[in-house]
Protein backbone atom coordinates (compact mmCIF):
# COMPACT_ATOMS: atom_id res chain seq x y z
CA UNK A 1 0.00 0.00 0.00
CA UNK A 2 1.43 3.45 -0.89
CA UNK A 3 2.66 5.59 1.95
CA UNK A 4 0.63 8.66 2.90
CA UNK A 5 2.23 12.02 2.06
CA UNK A 6 1.29 15.30 3.76
CA UNK A 7 2.55 18.64 2.44
CA UNK A 8 3.42 21.13 5.19
CA UNK A 9 3.94 24.84 4.39
CA UNK A 10 6.83 26.32 6.37
CA UNK A 11 8.36 29.79 6.66
CA UNK A 12 7.28 32.10 3.82
CA UNK A 13 7.44 29.73 0.86
CA UNK A 14 9.08 26.43 1.91
CA UNK A 15 7.51 23.00 1.95
CA UNK A 16 8.27 20.05 4.19
CA UNK A 17 6.68 16.64 3.75
CA UNK A 18 5.51 13.97 6.15
CA UNK A 19 5.58 10.37 4.91
CA UNK A 20 3.51 7.89 6.93
CA UNK A 21 3.16 4.13 6.97
CA UNK A 22 -0.22 3.32 8.56
CA UNK A 23 0.71 -0.35 8.97
CA UNK A 24 3.93 0.18 10.92
CA UNK A 25 3.17 3.57 12.47
CA UNK A 26 6.46 4.98 11.17
CA UNK A 27 6.59 8.58 9.97
CA UNK A 28 9.37 10.41 8.16
CA UNK A 29 9.80 14.10 7.45
CA UNK A 30 11.69 15.50 4.47
CA UNK A 31 13.56 18.68 5.41
CA UNK A 32 12.86 20.79 8.49
CA UNK A 33 12.68 24.50 7.72
CA UNK A 34 10.70 25.18 10.91
CA UNK A 35 9.79 22.81 13.73
CA UNK A 36 6.43 24.28 14.77
CA UNK A 37 4.24 23.40 11.76
CA UNK A 38 5.76 19.94 11.54
CA UNK A 39 5.21 19.28 15.25
CA UNK A 40 1.62 20.46 14.92
CA UNK A 41 1.01 18.16 11.96
CA UNK A 42 2.42 15.19 13.87
CA UNK A 43 0.38 16.01 16.98
CA UNK A 44 -2.89 16.51 15.12
CA UNK A 45 -2.51 13.12 13.43
CA UNK A 46 -1.07 11.37 16.50
CA UNK A 47 1.91 10.22 14.46
CA UNK A 48 5.33 9.36 15.87
CA UNK A 49 8.36 10.62 13.99
CA UNK A 50 10.86 7.89 13.12
CA UNK A 51 13.05 9.35 10.35
CA UNK A 52 14.30 12.73 9.14
CA UNK A 53 15.49 12.98 5.53
CA UNK A 54 17.66 16.00 4.71
CA UNK A 55 18.16 16.93 1.06
CA UNK A 56 20.86 19.60 1.44
CA UNK A 57 22.48 21.96 3.90
CA UNK A 58 20.77 25.32 3.21
CA UNK A 59 19.42 26.90 6.36
CA UNK A 60 15.82 26.97 5.16
CA UNK A 61 15.84 23.16 4.96
CA UNK A 62 17.55 22.29 8.26
CA UNK A 63 17.24 25.10 10.81
CA UNK A 64 14.16 23.68 12.51
CA UNK A 65 15.77 20.29 13.17
CA UNK A 66 17.20 20.88 16.68
CA UNK A 67 13.84 22.03 18.03
CA UNK A 68 11.99 19.23 16.26
CA UNK A 69 14.28 16.53 17.69
CA UNK A 70 13.77 17.84 21.25
CA UNK A 71 10.18 16.63 21.20
CA UNK A 72 10.37 14.08 18.38
CA UNK A 73 13.61 12.08 18.51
CA UNK A 74 14.23 10.35 15.19
CA UNK A 75 16.92 8.89 12.96
CA UNK A 76 18.50 11.62 10.81
CA UNK A 77 19.53 10.69 7.26
CA UNK A 78 21.41 12.84 4.77
CA UNK A 79 24.10 12.88 2.13
CA UNK A 80 27.56 11.61 3.01
CA UNK A 81 29.03 14.20 0.63
CA UNK A 82 27.27 16.99 2.53
CA UNK A 83 27.72 15.60 6.06
CA UNK A 84 30.25 18.27 7.02
CA UNK A 85 27.58 20.95 6.49
CA UNK A 86 24.53 19.09 7.75
CA UNK A 87 23.38 18.50 11.33
CA UNK A 88 24.76 15.29 12.85
CA UNK A 89 23.63 12.31 10.78
CA UNK A 90 22.73 8.86 12.04
CA UNK A 91 22.94 7.51 8.50
CA UNK A 92 25.04 9.10 5.74
CA UNK A 93 24.09 7.96 2.24
CA UNK A 94 25.43 8.24 -1.28
CA UNK A 95 23.74 7.57 -4.60
CA UNK A 96 22.87 3.92 -4.94
CA UNK A 97 23.15 3.06 -1.24
CA UNK A 98 20.41 0.76 0.06
CA UNK A 99 17.94 2.58 2.31
CA UNK A 100 14.66 1.62 3.97
CA UNK A 101 12.39 4.37 5.30
CA UNK A 102 8.92 3.75 6.73
CA UNK A 103 9.13 0.17 5.57
CA UNK A 104 9.78 1.07 1.92
CA UNK A 105 12.93 0.84 -0.16
CA UNK A 106 14.21 4.30 -1.08
CA UNK A 107 16.51 5.14 -3.97
CA UNK A 108 18.99 7.95 -3.30
CA UNK A 109 19.96 10.21 -6.21
CA UNK A 110 22.88 12.63 -6.22
CA UNK A 111 21.25 15.72 -7.74
CA UNK A 112 24.11 18.19 -7.33
CA UNK A 113 23.77 21.55 -9.01
CA UNK A 114 21.91 23.84 -6.63
CA UNK A 115 24.50 22.66 -4.11
CA UNK A 116 27.20 20.00 -4.27
CA UNK A 117 25.93 16.98 -2.37
CA UNK A 118 22.22 17.72 -2.77
CA UNK A 119 20.26 14.46 -2.81
CA UNK A 120 16.75 13.40 -3.80
CA UNK A 121 14.84 10.49 -2.28
CA UNK A 122 12.69 8.28 -4.54
CA UNK A 123 10.02 6.02 -3.05
CA UNK A 124 9.28 3.77 -6.02
CA UNK A 125 6.43 1.78 -4.49
CA UNK A 126 4.62 4.95 -3.45
CA UNK A 127 5.59 6.68 -6.70
CA UNK A 128 6.99 9.85 -5.18
CA UNK A 129 10.33 11.65 -5.36
CA UNK A 130 11.43 14.34 -2.92
CA UNK A 131 13.57 16.76 -4.90
CA UNK A 132 13.75 19.91 -2.74
CA UNK A 133 15.69 22.52 -4.75
CA UNK A 134 16.82 20.35 -7.68
CA UNK A 135 13.78 19.67 -9.88
CA UNK A 136 11.07 22.14 -8.88
CA UNK A 137 7.56 22.80 -10.12
CA UNK A 138 8.12 24.50 -13.51
CA UNK A 139 11.73 25.19 -12.60
CA UNK A 140 14.98 24.07 -11.04
CA UNK A 141 17.15 25.45 -8.28
CA UNK A 142 19.59 28.29 -8.82
CA UNK A 143 23.14 27.03 -9.34
CA UNK A 144 24.84 28.28 -6.20
CA UNK A 145 27.65 25.69 -6.28
CA UNK A 146 27.35 23.34 -9.23
CA UNK A 147 27.69 23.80 -12.98
CA UNK A 148 24.95 23.76 -15.62
CA UNK A 149 26.27 20.39 -16.80
CA UNK A 150 25.91 18.97 -13.28
CA UNK A 151 22.35 20.21 -12.90
CA UNK A 152 21.45 18.95 -16.36
CA UNK A 153 22.76 15.51 -15.42
CA UNK A 154 20.79 15.61 -12.17
CA UNK A 155 17.56 16.59 -13.91
CA UNK A 156 18.12 13.91 -16.54
CA UNK A 157 18.19 11.28 -13.79
CA UNK A 158 14.89 12.53 -12.40
CA UNK A 159 13.32 12.82 -15.86
CA UNK A 160 13.94 9.10 -16.30
CA UNK A 161 11.49 8.19 -13.54
CA UNK A 162 7.96 7.03 -14.43
CA UNK A 163 5.75 9.82 -15.77
CA UNK A 164 3.24 9.18 -12.98
CA UNK A 165 5.82 10.05 -10.28
CA UNK A 166 4.72 12.68 -7.77
CA UNK A 167 7.38 15.40 -7.55
CA UNK A 168 7.59 16.86 -4.04
CA UNK A 169 9.76 19.95 -4.36
CA UNK A 170 10.80 22.44 -1.74
CA UNK A 171 9.21 25.82 -2.48
CA UNK A 172 6.10 27.59 -3.65
CA UNK A 173 7.83 29.21 -6.62
CA UNK A 174 5.51 27.86 -9.30
CA UNK A 175 3.75 31.07 -10.24
CA UNK A 176 6.99 33.01 -10.70
CA UNK A 177 8.51 30.05 -12.54
CA UNK A 178 5.48 30.06 -14.84
CA UNK A 179 6.00 33.71 -15.73
CA UNK A 180 9.53 32.90 -16.81
CA UNK A 181 8.56 29.72 -18.66
CA UNK A 182 6.22 31.74 -20.85
CA UNK A 183 9.15 33.87 -22.02
CA UNK A 184 11.00 30.86 -23.49
CA UNK A 185 8.14 28.50 -24.39
CA UNK A 186 5.26 30.87 -25.22
CA UNK A 187 3.43 28.68 -27.73
CA UNK A 188 3.33 25.50 -25.64
CA UNK A 189 -0.38 24.66 -25.18
CA UNK A 190 0.32 22.45 -22.16
CA UNK A 191 2.20 25.29 -20.50
CA UNK A 192 -0.55 27.80 -21.25
CA UNK A 193 -3.14 25.51 -19.69
CA UNK A 194 -0.97 24.88 -16.67
CA UNK A 195 -0.34 28.59 -16.12
CA UNK A 196 -4.10 29.19 -15.99
CA UNK A 197 -4.53 26.39 -13.45
CA UNK A 198 -1.64 27.72 -11.34
CA UNK A 199 -3.11 31.22 -11.23
CA UNK A 200 -6.50 29.88 -10.22
CA UNK A 201 -4.94 27.75 -7.47
CA UNK A 202 -2.88 30.59 -6.06
CA UNK A 203 -5.85 32.97 -6.16
CA UNK A 204 -7.57 30.48 -3.84
CA UNK A 205 -4.50 30.17 -1.61
CA UNK A 206 -3.89 26.58 -2.69
CA UNK A 207 -0.48 24.92 -3.00
CA UNK A 208 0.89 24.06 -6.43
CA UNK A 209 3.29 21.48 -4.99
CA UNK A 210 3.50 18.49 -5.39
CA UNK A 211 3.25 18.17 -9.16
CA UNK A 212 3.36 15.22 -11.54
CA UNK A 213 6.50 14.39 -13.48
CA UNK A 214 4.35 14.12 -16.62
CA UNK A 215 3.38 17.79 -16.11
CA UNK A 216 7.01 18.78 -15.69
CA UNK A 217 8.10 16.91 -18.81
CA UNK A 218 5.43 18.69 -20.84
CA UNK A 219 5.85 22.20 -19.43
CA UNK A 220 9.07 22.72 -17.45
CA UNK A 221 11.58 24.45 -19.77
CA UNK A 222 14.51 23.02 -17.80
CA UNK A 223 13.47 19.53 -18.88
CA UNK A 224 12.76 20.44 -22.49
CA UNK A 225 16.15 21.23 -23.99
CA UNK A 226 15.61 18.42 -26.51
CA UNK A 227 12.38 19.97 -27.83
CA UNK A 228 12.70 21.65 -31.26
CA UNK A 229 10.05 24.24 -30.40
CA UNK A 230 11.94 25.39 -27.31
CA UNK A 231 15.22 25.33 -29.22
CA UNK A 232 13.71 27.63 -31.85
CA UNK A 233 12.27 29.93 -29.20
CA UNK A 234 15.72 30.53 -27.71
CA UNK A 235 17.48 30.68 -31.08
CA UNK A 236 19.32 27.36 -30.70
CA UNK A 237 17.88 25.09 -33.39
CA UNK A 238 19.55 21.68 -33.33
CA UNK A 239 21.68 22.43 -30.28
CA UNK A 240 22.54 19.82 -27.67
CA UNK A 241 19.98 19.62 -24.88
CA UNK A 242 22.60 20.49 -22.24
CA UNK A 243 23.48 23.68 -24.12
CA UNK A 244 19.81 24.67 -24.37
CA UNK A 245 19.44 24.02 -20.65
CA UNK A 246 22.47 26.21 -19.96
CA UNK A 247 20.95 29.07 -21.98
CA UNK A 248 17.57 28.73 -20.30
CA UNK A 249 19.19 28.70 -16.85
CA UNK A 250 21.17 31.83 -17.77
CA UNK A 251 18.01 33.60 -18.86
CA UNK A 252 16.20 32.61 -15.67
CA UNK A 253 19.05 34.03 -13.58
CA UNK A 254 18.61 37.35 -15.41
CA UNK A 255 14.80 37.28 -15.40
Amino acid sequence: MPLEIVTIPCLSDNYSFLIHNASTGETAVVDVPDAAPISEALKSRRWTLSHVLLTHHHWDHIDGLPDLLKDHPAQVIGAKADAHRLPALDIAVSEGDPLIVCGEAVQVFDVSGHTIGHVAFYFADTGAVFTADSLMALGCGRLFEGSPAQMFESLTKLAGLPASTIVCSGHEYTESNARFALTVDPDNPDLLARVTAIREARDKGLATVPSLLSEEMATNPFLRGHDPALQRAVGMDGAAAVDVFTEVRKRKDNF
